[in-house]
């Protein structure tokens, strides 16, 4: 064994020149053939009883020259005394094995380290899966405690709320009532012909719309203290709506179809034709404010009209008077004159 391992051996040393050339490495051979390396090293050196069998030997040493160039067989029978003699079947069955063997082995192994390598992946997510659904949980938990804690605080002030809600529901059903209230407007009919009619409401309290509606094309006018503020023709199902300031006094309607007009001051709306008893009203004049001035100043001309009688009367009394006395002296005089 000393002199074999000072002299490297001819098949060893013909292989390893072989692969020399070649620029293979032990690992790049250990890749390209399937055998193990160490098998390769115990073949370059020659030492083939480390290789698992004789019939190894040569499968390993025909594997080894074809693939650095050699060929296999050739080099099988000049080194045949060399060799450990094996039988041509047992070979071919035991080189199939082994090489069936290794690369089956490689492709557990290439499964495994694949596997591998997407584990850390695999991990990542089950953990990221594992802290979202904790998180829902707790989620779901806090909103079941909240709603009930919301339960018993509205169970509490149920009470206090609900006379809460009463109060203002009731202010505001008075807050408009009063307002409904302050956009009705009365107005009373105070003299009506068959053509004309008047009517007298109280003064306005805020600035009002007048609307006028037609069902039928009609001429209308309307004039607001003397200002004239319509003037036109209105086509059928035509709207007209009007400002008018809480301190106009006079409101005059002139209206070409009074049965197809409609009319409305504020909320409340205006009898035209007194259910249609007085289809031909053309002239309509509301006044706002002045029944107590309209009053007041019939009831100062009724006192003229007495008082311009009265003074009439003492005045004719006088001068009657006056005459019977001046025709009483006239007969005295003349009596005394004769």
């Amino acid at each position: 064994m000393s002199e074999n391992e000072e002299k490297r051996p001819e098949v060893g040393k013909k292989l390893h020149d072989a692969r020399v050339a070649k620029g293979y490495t032990l690992d790049d051979l250990q890749q390209a053939t399937k055998i193990q390396k160490r098998y390769l090293i115990a073949i370059e050196d020659e030492k083939f009883d480390e290789l698992p069998g004789d019939f190894y030997v040569r499968a390993f040493v025909k594997q080894y020259a074809d693939t650095v160039g050699l060929d296999g067989k050739d080099l099988l029978k000049e080194y045949d005394d060399d060799l450990p003699k094996a039988k041509t079947d047992e070979y071919s069955e035991h080189i199939a094995q082994a090489v069936e063997t290794r690369a089956t082995s490689k492709r557990k192994l290439t499964k495994v380290n694949d596997a591998r390598k997407y584990l850390p992946t695999v991990i990542a997510i089950v953990i990221v899966v594992i802290v979202l659904a904790a998180i829902w949980l707790t989620a779901i938990v806090r909103g079941h405690r909240d709603s009930s804690t919301k339960i018993d605080n509205s169970s509490v002030k149920v009470s206090g709320e609900s006379s809460k809600k009463s109060s203002s529901s009731s202010k505001k059903k008075s807050s408009s009532s009063s307002k409904k209230t302050s956009s009705n407007i009365k107005l009373t009919a105070s003299t009506r012909t068959s053509s004309a009619v008047t009517f007298t409401g109280d003064a306005l309290t805020k600035d009002t719309t007048l609307t006028i509606k037609t069902s039928g094309q009609a001429w209308n006018a309307v004039t607001v203290d003397n200002s004239q503020r319509l003037s036109k023709t209105m086509s059928a199902n035509q709207t007209e709506k009007i400002n008018i300031a809480k301190n106009a006094q006079t409101i005059v309607l002139t209206l070409g179809n009074a049965s197809a007009t409609t009319v409305k001051l504020g909320n409340t709306t205006v009898d035209l034709t007194q259910n249609k008893a007085y289809p031909n009203t053309r002239t309509v004049t509301i006044k706002l404010g002045n029944t107590t001035q309209s009053s007041s100043v019939s009831s100062a001309s009724s006192s003229s009209v007495a008082t311009n009688s009265a003074s009439q009367s003492t005045s004719s009394t006088t001068g009657s008077s006056t005459t019977t006395g001046v025709s009483s002296s006239t007969p005295t005089t003349a009596a005394s004159t004769r």
